[in-house]
């Protein structure tokens, strides 16, 4: 028996930038080996900021509903009325969603919806889909809506409350991407049974590896060829702060650790560009630090698996979350340091990884330390690496296996209780 699962996902091909995309792909691409068909409702590509990406090649049925950017589309001279970006900048897609949503619902019947956040009107279209037809409903989360210091707008922060309390009160299952995070949200809703919030990690995608196998570039055969440190992705100011890795950059090179012949920072698609030149400028490593721009996914991938080092930047206030990036990271096999806080979940999964190539985000000298090491055990060929059977079990394959289990308990129950009525 094969049922049918209403996928509700912003991020999606050919959408460009968020890994988040991969997520969603992923889900849609294993599910049907497990006993679900996928049916995507997603936003009309206007709405994505960058839509170069690679169109969607997959097993599901992807449907488009109209959508808008409010600050791109709704704005004058650059200004955009508040009430035009609450929950988020996307709300305009919700009408055309909902609509096309109660259309598919009633063509192809299916047992569940799922939306996946941090678009929160993504959640928002579930939980009317939801009300409308009855239909049980997972809210997968991801990261969390709210924290200490974020949304810091006052509206856009207690919009976020509501769609989140709303969210977790009518949804069968709170997928979280942490352990951390059910940890929170049960403290935060202690009202909530126990059994509402599950974890499903993030990982990755053997197929788009193996299809990046082929792209890795040769290495270059030149003993005096620099070391690559590979930062993948975003680089926040607060939540990455690279600061204190600069400044450990600064030191090392004034003691002459380090050049420009033996090393080179490199960080692809970081989106801050000027602020992190400004920043190398500042504290004159200019010359170890380059900034790259983005790459196609698999181009990325290959580069990681080419890279000399992998960096993973996590601070503090992010405690409660993993970077998607890290399970990619430990696919490539590739000497890892991770300056992050060591109680936080994305420590917890290096320690349970076997790498113990860490260091505070916020900590100058145990950065240098820590990079110190990581250059002198890359350079023996020991830096330590996840066994293969760890890694094998972050397969994105394997959280698919996970999700369908849980859509299948869900359909059961909702099941039971039509039948008890």
């Amino acid at each position: 028996m094969v049922d049918t699962v209403l996928m509700v996902a912003f991020h999606f091909p050919p959408q460009r930038g968020s890994s988040g995309i991969q997520r969603t792909v992923s889900f849609a691409r294993y599910l049907p080996d497990l006993g679900w068909r996928p049916l995507v409702l997603s936003a009309h590509p206007r709405a994505y900021a960058d839509a170069g990406g690679a169109p969607y090649d997959g097993p599901a049925q992807v449907t488009r509903a109209f959508a808008l950017d409010s600050a791109r589309h709704l704005a004058i001279k650059g200004r955009y009325t508040r009430m035009l970006a609450l929950p988020d900048r996307w709300i305009g897609w919700l009408p055309g969603a909902v609509w096309a949503g109660l259309r598919l619902v009633r063509r192809e019947r299916p047992a569940v919806i799922w939306s996946t956040y941090p678009i929160a009107t993504a959640h928002l279209i579930g939980l009317v889909l939801h009300r409308l037809t009855g239909l049980p409903w997972v809210a997968d989360l991801r990261d969390p809506m709210i924290d200490a210091s974020w949304p810091q707008d006052p509206w856009m922060r207690r919009a976020a409350a509501w769609v989140e309390r709303r969210t977790l009160r009518h949804c069968a299952r709170a997928v979280c991407a942490t352990s951390g995070m059910v940890r929170s949200y049960r403290q935060r809703y202690p009202e909530l049974p126990p059994e509402r919030f599950c974890v499903i990690e993030n990982g990755y995608d053997e197929a788009e590896f193996t299809a990046a196998t082929a792209d890795v570039p040769r290495p270059v055969a030149a003993p005096d060829r620099p070391f690559v440190l590979l930062h993948s992705g975003i680089v926040y100011p607060s939540e990455r702060d690279p600061g204190p890795l600069f400044a450990a950059l600064a030191g090392l090179a004034r003691a002459g650790v380090l050049d420009p012949a033996r090393f080179r920072l490199r960080l692809r698609a970081p989106v801050h560009d000027a602020l992190l030149k400004e920043l190398a400028r500042e504290q004159g490593i200019d010359a170890l630090v380059e900034i790259a721009p983005p790459l196609p996914y698999r181009a990325a991938l290959a580069e990681m698996l080419a890279a000399d080092g992998l960096l993973v930047l996590q601070a503090a206030n992010c405690n409660d979350q993993v970077p998607a990036k890290l399970y990619e990271y430990l696919r490539a096999g590739r000497p890892l340091l991770a300056l992050t806080d060591p109680a936080g979940d994305t420590a917890a999964l290096m320690r349970a990884a076997g790498i113990d190539t860490m260091a505070p985000l916020d900590d100058r000298e145990a950065i240098a330390q820590a990079l110190t090491r990581l250059l002198e055990l890359a350079r023996r060929g020991s830096a330590p690496c996840a066994a293969p059977e760890f890694v094998q079990a972050q397969a994105r394959s394997a959280r698919a296996r996970q999700l369908a289990s849980l859509l299948a308990d869900v359909a059961s129950e909702a099941r039971s209780r039509r039948a008890g009525n």
